[in-house]
């Protein structure tokens, strides 16, 4: 955003950008309280419409003391910090954050604290590499050219990348609208066909890392949960009848009260399909774990059964025999720990 003009009316602007872009991330902080007061916060207030602007207060108040600092120097003498200017940068920036995480399949909660309700357009993975090949190219093409005109001499002109910080932003914006259609096409192939004979209740596609095309779905039917593969181009649902089926555990006093813990209660209120199993801890005075999985992600390593992996999205609650919450619990593959619930606290 700087390289594509913003840098040439006021000094400081690519500073105060790039800061203010990342300075909605501060909520990482919260994870000092714990994995689950972390997960609860993670994308919260530092992610709202209402904290962008003391956001961008924060992040310009910064450079305003680094520039003090630095005895009022900057790079370009006849362009001095404007700073009403910088403030409208910030929060440019941090709205710019908003978007990106929206656009992914983790989500956001824009108007929080009035409302809790997360939204995502999930036409793209949490990483997604096509988009930082496109900013990587805007950043690094221009930076290669510069380099050739100081081997032969030429002069500087000012900021230079503008063209390609522009065509990097329409890139972006293009592939959006591309994935955007996609994402339809699957959805609706998704929602046009029965799955073992039932209709779907609501049925979701979300995107994989490396594949464009291909979308992982989520089917929900009265007793089960369908997790066919949709392929966008065709579209074409499941082509070669794989389909695994998630049968809806009934609701004992076990998980209801795991759900009813302070991890339990921040999972379910992220969730957009949870699903729960509950392991019964040998010997049996020991309680129970009740896991809980999010099927949108589904596709990353599973944390049910014996042998479970890593699942970084996933969450386990510990109940003793009488049902009580013990803590929480994080598997990552190799060992299991074990967090005091917040509650407990």
């Amino acid at each position: 955003m700087g390289r594509a003009g913003l840098n040439r009316k006021t000094a400081l602007a690519t500073l105060t950008l790039t800061l203010a872009a990342e300075a909605p991330d501060l909520d990482i902080i919260s994870r000092f309280w714990g994995p689950a007061v972390g997960f609860e916060h993670h994308r919260g207030f530092t992610h709202s419409f209402l904290g962008v602007p003391l956001d961008a207060a924060v992040v310009v108040a910064f450079v305003y003391l680094v520039w003090r600092l630095r005895g009022r120097k900057t790079k370009d003498p006849n362009l001095p910090p404007r700073w009403g200017m910088l403030f409208f940068y910030a929060c440019l920036a941090g709205l710019s954050h908003i978007l990106l995480d929206f656009t992914n399949n983790y989500g956001v909660r824009p108007f929080w604290p009035f409302s809790e309700r997360w939204y995502s357009w999930d036409i793209v993975f949490v990483v997604e590499p096509v988009m930082l090949v496109l900013l990587i190219l805007g950043l690094v093409v221009p930076s290669l050219f510069s380099l050739i005109d100081k081997e032969l001499g030429a002069r500087s002109r000012g900021p230079r990348g503008r063209v390609a910080a522009t065509l990097a932003l329409v890139g972006v914006a293009l592939m959006w609208g591309l994935r955007d259609y996609e994402h339809r096409l699957a959805v609706n192939a998704l929602e046009a066909r029965t799955y073992n004979g039932v209709d779907p209740l609501r049925a979701s596609a979300y995107p994989t890392m490396a594949d464009p095309i291909h979308w992982y779905g989520v089917i929900e039917t009265p007793a089960f949960f369908a997790l066919p593969s949709v392929d966008s181009l065709g579209p074409e649902v499941d082509p070669e009848g794989r389909m695994d089926i998630r049968y809806k555990p009934e609701e004992t006093p076990i998980t209801v009260a795991a759900k009813k813990s302070y991890a339990g209660r921040a999972f379910l209120d992220w969730a957009q399909y949870p699903i729960t199993e509950t392991e019964v801890l040998e010997p049996p005075e020991e309680g129970y774990i009740v896991h809980f999985q999010d099927l949108r992600y589904a596709q990353l390593p599973n944390m049910f059964g014996r042998n479970r992996g890593s699942c970084p999205l996933c969450v386990g609650v510990k109940l003793d025999k009488d049902l009580h919450v013990v803590g929480d619990v994080y598997d990552n593959g190799k060992k299991r720990i074990i967090v005091p619930d917040p509650d407990q606290r």
